[in-house]
């Protein structure tokens, strides 16, 4: 039996508020509507997901300002990811804010390695083909692949002709489907799980590509500078 009920509509409107008033004393003052209708929804989101894909983590709630010029404390947001890095990873993720819900699996930043070994699967005989087929059947099923949150390459990278068959590919740093859903009543009730395992499940032709011939990356994650 399902956990997940959905998540009701003052978790939203929460946001909306936070949105407007990023400070400690909005945050202590609404802190029971958080844990109540968004950490506990999201908890059991989690556990109902998890019986069909990879283990979840919710993200905490602080920003982490120390090496920021922006100084708000809080995230104006609630997300979950099956990845423990920004950088490098395939996987699952989900966010929740005062507009609505993202749901989103893929790579939506590759690392160095990772772009690389891409770059090699698109320019092959057989996987860039098949890479090319997944990414036109998803788009009918409205699962666009997109290139993810960096900004492909003006042109293709050196040593790739300019009139390469998957040219528009090759310069991509990421590749990822998104789906932005806008506030709905569906939203508060269970048939959000089934969104988003809809979007998960429906995705699995990337996912499976990605995994294939990508892979997570091997570099090891990299500490934030500090400034001295």
């Amino acid at each position: 039996m399902s956990e997940f009920t959905g998540f009701p509509a003052t978790a939203f409107t929460f946001y909306q508020g936070l949105e407007n008033d990023n400070s400690k004393s909005y945050w202590e003052a609404h802190r029971g509507v958080w844990e109540t209708d968004v950490q506990e929804p999201m908890q059991s989101l989690v556990t109902d997901l998890e019986t069909e894909f990879p283990p979840l983590r919710i993200f905490r709630p602080q920003r982490d300002v120390r090496f920021s010029k922006d100084r708000t404390p809080y995230k104006t947001w609630a997300g979950l990811t099956s990845e423990p890095r920004a950088v490098g990873g395939v996987g699952f993720y989900l966010r929740l804010e005062a507009s609505g819900l993202r749901v989103a699996c893929g790579a939506m930043v590759m690392a160095a390695d990772q772009i690389e070994r891409f770059r090699v699967a698109i320019d092959h005989r057989t996987f860039g083909p098949e890479f090319v087929e997944l990414t036109e059947k998803l788009a009918a099923d409205s699962l666009p692949v997109t290139c993810g949150k960096m900004p492909p390459l003006k042109r293709p990278p050196s040593g790739y002709p300019s009139d390469h068959p998957r040219e528009k590919f090759l310069r991509w740093k990421g590749a990822v489907i998104i789906r932005d859903f806008g506030r709905a009543g569906w939203m508060s009730s269970a048939e959000a799980l089934d969104r988003v395992r809809e979007v998960w499940s429906g995705a699995a032709p990337l996912t499976d590509w990605l995994v294939t011939h990508v892979g997570p990356s091997e570099v090891p994650a990299r500490a934030p500078r500090v400034r001295r």
